[in-house]
């Protein structure tokens, strides 16, 4: 079984417990519980903390297995140091043995499906700027930021700009999707199209992101495409779906 949920920014208890998602109980590491981006598992600056490990090591004590895409609000310095493998048919980092980041421009086979992945998004909470932690007018402007209630980042600490993807990333993702004749059956991804995202926030413009999953959406056969990173559930349309905070069977 494949199982998909949004964001969840390193909150997983509530989600993942056996009263919320209590087909767990059922499942063994070859079903699949897929988060669309923000897994958030990944943050602390340096190396894992002691809670990051806690919930690391608990997600690969679960009986199935976790698969996250990224989102913008990752650790990319740490993610991209784990080790990276071939996984079925595609990328992946291994966070742990049954814990693996889904790499971007990938076409997995899972239970017998073709899913593309593609994280990333644009971060839209930093009308304040991203500040420099070796700037030597760091603390003042932080501390104007703050006076004003201006939302921040600080790059390698909060912010990271692989949060958007290169063109390496990108034109992988074209080549193996051309391998499949562009057909598969699901598409995850953290941000939407350029034309979903105008239904769902279009005050956040598009950019390098969502432009190129509009050239994904105009060019690939598929089934269903889900991703998050808008904090709301709800179907689009027939063949898309954002997702928040429930966990859907989709297989």
């Amino acid at each position: 079984m494949i199982y998909v949920t949004g964001d969840t920014h390193g909150e997983f208890g509530g989600r993942f417990n056996v009263k919320n998602f209590p087909e767990q109980k059922e499942l063994t590491k070859e079903d699949y519980v897929i988060i669309c981006g923000d897994f958030g598992g990944i943050w602390d600056v340096g190396e894992e903390g002691k809670g990051e490990k806690y919930w690391l090591d608990w997600f690969a004590e679960r009986s199935y297995t976790l698969l996250f895409v990224d989102g913008n609000h990752e650790n990319f310095d740490r993610l991209y140091a784990y080790p990276e493998k071939a996984w079925r048919g595609g990328r992946v980092h291994e966070i742990r043995p049954s814990v693996l980041h889904l790499m971007r421009g990938q076409v997995f086979e899972i239970c017998g499906k073709k899913i593309f992945t593609f994280g990333g998004a644009s971060s839209h909470d930093i009308s304040g700027g991203i500040l420099e932690k070796d700037d030597p007018y760091f603390k003042r402007k932080k501390r104007r930021l703050e006076r004003d209630w201006l939302p921040y980042r600080i790059n390698h600490i909060s912010w990271w700009k692989e949060e958007l993807p290169n063109q390496e990333e990108m034109d992988e993702g074209l080549k193996n999707l051309e391998k499949y004749d562009f057909a598969v059956d699901y598409i995850i991804t953290h941000c939407a199209a350029t034309d979903t995202q105008e239904l769902l926030k279009p005050q956040n413009g598009t950019d390098i992101m969502t432009e190129y999953l509009q050239k994904i959406k105009n060019m690939v056969h598929y089934e269903k495409w889900f991703f998050g990173h808008y904090h709301t559930d709800r179907m689009i349309n027939e063949k898309e779906q954002v997702l928040s905070k429930i966990i859907e069977r989709i297989y």
